[in-house]
């Protein structure tokens, strides 16, 4: 089998001659393609070692999926799209994320609420239905986020983002009241009491985020919530509701606390972790931002959070993550760059079971707070870009998704074993290095760059107890060049718009597909080893499928 490191360098060339062939440079083109044996003679340096040892029968339990609970989107209205729905489908088909929550359900543009010359409520669910019947047809369920407020029925003008979410309490909680109550037994009616159980209903967004995301006090949250919930129970007390939705794990405690005192309903606590040192809100990305150097940032948000709901006076609450990323605006080029595909995957393997849903802020760059993007790739927080393509971040997820329902006892920490019923199994590994070089760049001017991946260690993975047989191993990679849609970009001189052959290219060089595969024959020794070498913020799975 060829030696990974080689089909590596490899792999970089072959995209180093498409570029130069493209700017019909033959002569260079055809230098780097003599090179080649020199390289594959040459390659060989020292690096460090790092062992995988799992034993197929030593099962630690099931694995923990909650990394594909839920996913989040922008605003409700982009999901009345046909090219937001037909990127819903694509990841649900490769990553079977359950649940799926957006800001602006209530907003004016989904049309749900005004008032006669009367101030009587008149209610609508047209656009709404469009929505939640798509996602239902796909197998998902709605998180539904409860907000933003109905201009006819807030008590000031203060919005946010540029589709203009109305952020002011209501000027009649009363009116608020109903109308969560009369939205919710909408949601029965049409598709089943079963069916709404199984919902989540959260509400609000980041009101501790002032004036920003809310003008009114914490106080003023707790009524909202509080006539929010009532009217959440009163369709159904089986139905589940919780809050208070703030960014860095806040109010938690506090928001347990009035339930506790004034027996509001509560069911889960959720809140929101990003792995940045400062600042929670700028969808331009105007202030600079820069990945933090705590390699625990966000887990240790996570871990705090289930400690305060466990020393509470509700310690059996679910705590649900309802959107993290390695950065909070959408004009951070790390979220293209192949580096947070390592960074997803460490910050989970960190989390473990502390949460029930760390839902990634978002599925896709259809993604208009700071309105449209003028260019194919500028710092979304999507998994997929404008025109579809797949991120790095996309196939760290679709990666999970073929782990299987058991976990095996693993003592790396930047790794995950795990076996199926069927008799496969896989290993998904990876290295995250923190490359950023000091504090005088921040993550707008680094992740912007070509950043060619230095070599890190070579793994010597050691697989024992394995039923012996013939084994179909395919081998898939995200690394520098690697499903690695951004760095082609850079190689592609960063046009503004995409041709349809280049965003095909991009397509079908960054689809996730095998990078090897091979027939492995298992005999009575129930043995496979291999040594890989391992780049920085490389991902390997090695998924094993008995024959």
């Amino acid at each position: 089998m060829l030696y990974l490191k080689y089909y590596i360098l490899i792999n970089k060339l072959y995209y180093k001659m498409i570029h130069i062939l493209n700017t019909k440079n033959l002569v260079l083109a055809l230098l780097i393609l003599v090179s080649i044996p020199y390289i594959l003679a040459n390659g060989a340096v020292k690096m460090k070692t790092r062992n995988i040892s799992v034993n197929l029968q030593n099962e630690k339990g099931s694995f923990c999926t909650m990394f594909k609970e839920c996913i989040g989107a922008g605003r409700a209205n982009e999901g009345l799209r046909a090219d937001w729905q037909m990127q819903l489908k694509t990841l649900k088909n490769d990553c079977d994320f359950k649940y799926i929550r957006m800001h602006g359900l209530l907003t004016d543009d989904m049309a749900i609420y005004k008032e006669d010359k009367d101030g009587n409520p008149i209610y609508n669910y047209q656009y709404v239905d469009v929505l939640y019947d798509y996602i239902i047809e796909i197998g998902m369920k709605p998180f539904v986020e409860l907000g933003f407020m109905p201009s006819s029925m807030a008590s000031g003008n203060q919005t946010i983002f540029w589709w203009r979410g109305n952020v002011t309490p209501p000027k009649d909680y009363t009116k608020w009241e109903g109308l969560i109550f009369n939205l919710v037994q909408h949601f029965v009616e049409r598709y089943g009491e079963n069916e709404v159980k199984d919902w989540y209903f959260e509400v609000w967004n980041e009101p501790n985020l002032t004036p920003g995301f809310w003008t009114g006090t914490q106080y003023d949250y707790f009524k909202l919530y509080k006539h929010a919930a009532i009217a959440v129970k009163r369709v159904n007390s089986a139905l589940k509701v919780g809050g208070p939705a703030t960014a860095g794990a806040a109010w938690e405690p506090e928001m347990i606390l009035f339930c506790s005192e004034n027996s509001v309903p509560l069911d889960f606590i959720s809140t929101h972790a990003y792995g940045v040192d400062v600042g929670f809100l700028d969808e331009f990305g105007s202030t600079g931002t820069r990945l933090s150097k705590n390699d625990w940032s966000v887990s240790n948000d996570v871990i705090q959070s289930r400690n305060e709901i466990s020393e509470s006076l509700m310690p059996n609450l679910e705590l649900h993550y309802t959107e993290w990323s390695s950065s909070y605006t959408p004009a951070d080029p790390l979220h293209d760059s192949y580096h947070e595909a390592a960074y997803i995957l460490n910050k989970l393997k960190q989390i473990g079971c502390a949460t029930n849903s760390m839902s990634y802020w978002v599925f896709t760059d259809i993604f208009e707070e700071a309105g449209p993007r003028f260019t194919p790739f500028h710092g979304g927080f999507g998994l997929m870009n404008i025109q579809g393509i797949k991120k790095p971040a996309y196939h760290a997820y679709s990666f999970l998704n073929k782990l299987g329902e058991t976990e095996l006892l693993n003592d790396d920490n930047a790794s995950y074993a795990c076996k199926s019923n069927t008799g496969d199994f896989q290993l998904l590994f990876w290295d995250f290095t923190y490359t950023l070089p000091d504090d005088s760049i921040n993550n707008q001017q680094y992740y912007i760059r070509d950043l060619p991946a230095k070599e890190k260690s070579v793994v010597t993975i050691d697989v024992s107890g394995i039923p012996s047989g013939k084994y179909i191993l395919d081998i898939f990679r995200i690394g520098y060049m690697s499903n690695d849609a951004y760095s082609l970009y850079v190689k592609m001189g960063k046009p503004d718009q995409l041709t349809k052959t280049e965003v095909d290219f991009l397509k079908r060089t960054c689809n996730g597909d095998p990078v090897m595969s091979e027939i492995v024959e298992v005999f009575n020794d129930g043995n496979f080893k291999q040594k890989v070498s391992v780049c920085e913020n490389d991902v390997f799975l090695y998924s094993f499928k008995k024959l």
